[in-house]
Formats: C-alpha cells, structure tokens, sequence
C-alpha cells in the first residue's frame, strides 16, 4: 500500500514539472553579431548626413533584450548629450505558453527626442509596414525585425519631412569603367578558333585542285602521244 502511494506522489510530480516546463520557448531572441554588426554603420552614415542619432531597443516584457544605435552595440541614444536630436526604434515582445488562453503579442514604436514633431514620429512608425515589419515578424524574428526597423528610421523620417534625406551611394561614384577593346580583337579572341578552321579547309581546298589540276595535265600529255602514234601506223598500209 505504501509503495503504491509512493509511486502515485512520484507520478504526479513528474506530471506537475512536465507542466511548469511546459515545452514552450519563451525567449526573445537578440540580434546576432552580424545583424548588431551591419547595422551601426548604416546608422553611422544617416546621422553624419542629417545629425539625428537612430538607435534601436528590443525588450521581453519590458526587460531590455538588445540595445544598440548608431553610437555602438550595446549603447541607447536617449539621454546621451552626444545626441541632442535623436529617434529609436522600441519592441516590446511578449510570448505566452500554450496553455494560456492570451496570444503572443510585439509591441512597436518609435520614440524620439523633444525637438521632433511628434506627428511625424507617428508617421514614421505607420510607415514600418511598408517595410513588411508588422507584428507577426517582430514575433518571428525580434532580433532581426528591430534592426531593420532601426536602418528604415532615416528614410522614413526624411519622407514625414522631420530631416534630409541620405544621399544613395551609386556607381558613378567609383572609378570609369575602362574602355572597351577594339572590334578586331574581340574578333579574333572570340572566333579565333573558326577562323583557324576555316583558314585549314581553304588551304586542303587549295592543294587538293592544285593536285588535280597536275593530274589532268599529266593524263592529257600521255593521251596526245598514243594517238599520234595510232595515226602514224595506220597511214602506212595505204601507202603499200
């Protein structure tokens, strides 16, 4: 009896610790290092055009997860007296187990320093889903999903008309391209090899009728002289 109580309470709190598990990934995921790493340079280009800071906070129920501006990794934009005008990207994520009746739910907006229209920072978070950065994707992939809404900030507040925009750096840019090579020698670097065939079958065409033409001449001269010879013997019985 007391072994199988015993067994029922082990039972159980297998049970009762499968359950507090639950199984689920509650984790918000951080940017990776290539992804941190990409994205401060971009950051670092706007603000040296438009002398607005940008930056970027990702947080898990509102515990802070990943910070990181055009400052450095690991370094916000509010409060810094090196950014005096700046705009950051916040997403809040939170997860819920499958037990729970509540959904999983991202959080987004974008905050900026007192000197910015606050219309037009309501504008620029409108126009993230443009970038197809809605909810479901912060709940995908936070990490990344917070980075590319840092790197779309710039352009975004250019359109509202809260900065300059960033000039795009094309290929004009880099050094000319150099110039082409002459007609001849793509014409001989790309059909070099017909060229040579063609050149070796008129050259067998050429010995081929040279030897013909000796052949003829040489079966001519040996006809000429057996019918001369033919002649001359059949005039001699009609002279007898």
């Amino acid at each position: 009896m007391a072994a199988g109580l015993g067994g029922v309470v082990v039972l159980a709190g297998i049970c009762v610790a499968g359950a507090l598990s639950g199984g689920d990934d509650l984790a918000v995921t951080a940017p990776t290092s290539t992804e941190r790493a990409d994205t401060v340079p971009i950051l670092q280009q706007a603000t040296a055009v438009q002398g607005i800071c940008y930056g970027w906070t990702l947080q898990a129920a509102a515990e802070v997860v990943s910070v990181g501006s055009n400052l450095g990794e690991g370094v916000g934009v509010e409060g810094d007296p090196r950014c005096p005008s700046w705009v950051r990207v916040v997403a809040d994520v939170t997860y819920v187990s499958e037990s729970s009746e509540s959904n999983d739910y991202a959080y987004v907006t974008v905050e900026g320093s007192a000197d910015l229209d606050p219309s037009r920072l309501l504008a620029v978070g409108s126009g993230l889903e443009r970038f197809g950065l809605t909810e479901d994707v912060f709940l995908d992939d936070p990490g990344w999903a917070v980075t590319r809404a840092a790197v779309s900030l710039p352009l975004l507040l250019a359109e509202a008309g809260g900065a300059s925009p960033v000039p795009v750096t094309t290929a004009t840019s880099a050094a000319p391209p150099p110039p082409l090579p002459a007609a001849g020698n793509d014409l001989w670097r790309d059909r070099w090899g017909y060229l040579l065939a063609a050149a070796g079958m008129l050259l067998v065409t050429v010995l081929l009728v040279t030897v013909g033409l000796v052949q003829r001449r040489r079966e001519r001269a040996g006809v000429v002289p057996r019918a001369r010879t033919g002649a001359a013997s059949g005039r001699t019985p009609g002279v007898r």
